[in-house]
């Protein structure tokens, strides 16, 4: 009896899980069915049901009726997803691999009536073997296939010395370096060349980021911890020379993140001669000497100056400086980060400028105020209900206009109480007078900007070919994935752009924009509209229930409105393109774009309701909730509304939208076309994936292109850094970091005669990679630099 039993088991097993799986596909599909989506799943869950039913009875036929299934599987999967071969995989993986589970189970079962004996255990197994080799070969064409080892190994000429002055490699901001010593010939035969590490971030929350770009200047590396302690390392060995602690208390800011630092060379020798300059998490614009570290005496107060005054009557962490000021001549000009989405008119946004010797205000940009106002008068503050300017500037010190990136004013996602000065300078390019900060021309990219749409990344400027001359270019990367290309002088569009009716808003008291610029002369990062058919799971079930959610959400494409029912909208406000912005090959006139997809879900709650709830505004002293407590919605205290906002995914954790979920692509800007588009990174150590799949995945950071055809990203959540061949897009080499690499490579020459690569690998909290406090240098092997230097 007890062998009995025991022959009987497998069959017992199966039926059930097909019986289990079948039931849910039925219940879920109908729900679908019933929303207006694909009737595939009720067809296939009743279709198990009736395998399940006769695997338990112990008849074959359930086995033929489940290959059926699968058949017919396989060509849904074709129709919906066509040649594409993650959405294949996504649909036919764990039918296959069942399949291949039930062939052994099979062979136990009595044979169908039109059998007749002529399909044995043999011919069973045989074709078990046949399904293992077809998943086989599936796993050969989608493994991530690694660069070639090797390379070129001949001796290359000993790099001309090129320093990385500043944020975006020089004034310009288009992360190049006119260095060529590494090319795609000999790139694979990178290796690490020092690293360092910082100390003293372990205790830092994940609402910090150690995503700092260095500057390489005269034989020193500078840059900026999530402390705001300025380090400085010998640029050729990764040997510390000094170290400087400000002392900020970073437990009070909302966001901890120093994105960089900035370097000023005056005439004359002495202390501060080469000064470095930090905007703190404390809201101080700070000036220590380049040569020891030792603040400037004669900067501000003891080398300090406070930007509280005019902002906020007092710190309480809702403004505070995290972008490092533009240097234009003796300027040092900055904005701020004003934290989103907590109260209404939480602090007084402008950009001032500094004299970057003495510390003093030389004019402010409030965008609100009447022109000519004075700056910044004693014991008043600016005007309220200005857009944010948190990220990195560019300037053109020839025509004398310093060029600022602005986002929304708070909050985000209801606009309803904005000021004019919101309305017409928020999300937008604005030009400003480097002399006087007056306004000299401005460009919206986004209209009364309801998703959090930020212009996130310092603005490229790039001279096109004009005739006989050049045209002064700027490029604008914007979180909507759209590219502005514009005539730096004025503003106006190079490549054409266009006004197009988007959704109204149904929310009382919201006036949505009627119409969104579109960038039509460029190409578009921002993705698709957004099908049930384009949606993607794990396993079948996991895709049902993101296209149940799907179909259960307010969506109409582009610009879809916030909505008290809950909303999808992409890009999220992570955006298709971010901080990290663009670079651009000089000689080859090509433009390096990374970006990703990840649509957000966002819902309006009435505030009594979100009080209710335990909506709140950020609170220095009150700490963050505990892990594993329920998040409340955010405040947006003073508006109508509190806000409920998470990425758009399954059940279990995977993204609901198809791979690549991150690529990488090259403009040619002759034609302002695509010159090559692939994805970049993999599933490597991402939850819940545990190989490594080259779909293509999330990214945060920049690249940086090189004379020697190379360009060089980390930013990716696989925690690698790649070199890429600028003109085709080939992956060359690549090495696994420490830790998440969510920052921006720069490239400079080192006193050793090699050109180095050196990018920050500190993990970033948001996107959950690995937390380091690294920074990590490349270079080809010693033996290959040639003696002499140029």
């Amino acid at each position: 009896m007890l062998g009995a039993l025991l022959r009987a088991l497998p069959a017992l097993v199966a039926g059930l899980l097909l019986l289990a799986i079948g039931g849910v596909l039925v219940w879920w599909g109908w729900q679908l069915v019933r929303l207006g989506g694909s009737a595939y799943y009720v067809a296939a869950g009743a279709a198990l049901l009736a395998a399940g039913l006769l695997i338990l009875v112990g008849r074959r036929t359930g086995y033929w009726c489940y290959l059926g299934i699968t058949l017919l599987t396989l060509a849904w999967a074709w129709w919906e997803a066509g040649t594409e071969p993650w959405g294949i995989m996504a649909r036919v993986l764990a039918p296959l691999v069942l399949l291949l589970a039930l062939t052994p189970v099979a062979i136990l079962l009595r044979p169908a009536g039109f059998e007749r004996g002529r399909i044995g255990r043999r011919a069973l197994l045989s074709f078990a073997a046949l399904q293992l080799g077809v998943l086989l070969l599936g796993w050969l064409a989608v493994r991530d296939r690694a660069p070639a080892i090797g390379g070129d190994d001949g001796p290359v000429a000993a790099a001309a010395m090129a320093n990385w002055s500043s944020y975006g490699g020089d004034w310009r901001g288009d992360h190049y370096s006119p260095l060529g010593q590494i090319t795609p010939a000999n790139a694979p035969r990178l290796q690490k060349a020092w690293s360092y590490r910082v100390g003293g971030l372990d205790d830092l929350g994940t609402n910090s980021r150690f995503t700092a770009t260095p500057l390489a200047i005269d034989g020193s590396l500078y840059f900026c911890d999530p402390r705001n302690r300025i380090i400085a390392l010998d640029a050729t060995t990764g040997r510390l020379r000094w170290r400087h602690d400000p002392g900020v208390v970073s437990s009070k800011a909302f966001s901890i993140v120093c994105r960089g630092v900035s370097f000023h060379r005056s005439e004359g020798r002495g202390a501060c001669a080469k000064r470095i300059l930090e905007t703190t998490l404390d809201a101080r614009l700070i000036a220590v000497d380049a040569a020891s570290g030792k603040p400037c005496a004669d900067f501000g107060r003891g080398g300090a100056v406070s930007l509280i005054d005019g902002v906020e009557p007092s710190f309480d962490g809702y403004y505070y400086g995290t972008s490092p000021p533009t240097i234009v001549g003796d300027l040092a000009i900055l904005g701020g980060y004003v934290i989103d989405n907590q109260r209404l008119d939480p602090a007084r946004s402008v950009v001032r400028a500094y004299d970057v010797i003495t510390g003093a205000l030389r004019w402010t940009w409030d965008a609100g105020a009447q022109p000519g106002a004075a700056p910044g008068r004693p014991g008043k503050l600016f005007t309220p209900g200005n857009p944010n300017a948190w990220a990195v500037f560019s300037a053109d010190p020839a025509l004398g206009l310093v060029y600022v990136p602005t986002g929304g004013s708070s909050p985000d996602f209801f606009g309803g109480l904005r000021t004019p000065a919101a309305e017409r300078f928020g999300t937008a390019i604005v030009a400003l007078d480097v002399r006087t900060g007056a306004v000299r021309w401005s460009f919206q990219a986004v209209h009364h900007d309801l998703w959090d749409y930020d212009m996130p990344a310092q603005p490229a400027l790039i001279d096109l070919p004009a005739g006989t001359g050049t045209l002064p270019a700027l490029a604008a990367a914007s979180k909507t994935g759209q590219i502005f290309l514009l005539d730096r002088r004025t503003g106006r569009p190079i490549a054409p752009v266009e006004e197009r009716a988007v959704p109204r808003s149904t929310i009382a008291g919201e006036r949505a924009a009627p119409t969104q610029p579109y960038s039509v002369g460029m190409p578009s990062f921002g993705g698709r509209r957004i099908e049930e058919r384009a949606l993607w799971g794990a396993t079948p079930i996991d895709m049902l229930l993101c296209r149940l959610q799907f179909r259960q959400l307010r969506y109409q494409g582009d610009f879809t409105p916030p909505s008290r029912e809950p909303w999808l909208f992409s890009p999220g406000t992570f955006g298709a393109i971010n901080w990290g912005g663009v670079s651009v090959d000089r000689g080859r006139r090509l433009m390096i774009v990374n970006s990703s997809s990840m649509p957000f879900v966002g819902q309006l709650v009435p505030r009594a309701e979100a009080d209710a709830a335990g909506a709140k505004p950020f609170d220095p002293h009150a700490g963050r909730p505990a892990k594993g407590q329920p998040m409340a919605p955010m405040a947006m205290q003073g508006t109508p509304y509190g806000l409920r906002l998470r990425p758009f995914l399954s059940p279990i954790g995977f993204p609901c939208v198809a791979p690549p979920w991150g690529r990488i692509a090259a403009i040619d800007l002759n034609s302002r076309r695509l010159a090559w588009d692939r994805p970049i990174g993999t599933t490597k150590g991402t939850a819940p994936f545990g190989i490594g799949l080259p779909v293509g995945i999330f990214n945060l950071g920049g690249s940086v292109a090189t004379a020697g055809g190379v360009t060089f990203i980390g930013a990716t959540t696989d925690s690698a850094v790649r070199a890429i061949e600028t003109a085709s897009g080939r992956e060359l080499w690549r090495s696994t970091l420490p830790a998440g690499g969510q920052a921006t490579p720069i490239s400079y020459a080192a006193g050793d005669g090699r050109q180095m690569v050196v990018i920050v690998a500190g993990g970033h909290g948001s996107l959950r990679t690995p937390r380091g406090d690294h920074v990590v240098a490349y270079a080809l092997p010693r033996h290959q630099i040639k003696e002499t230097r140029p």
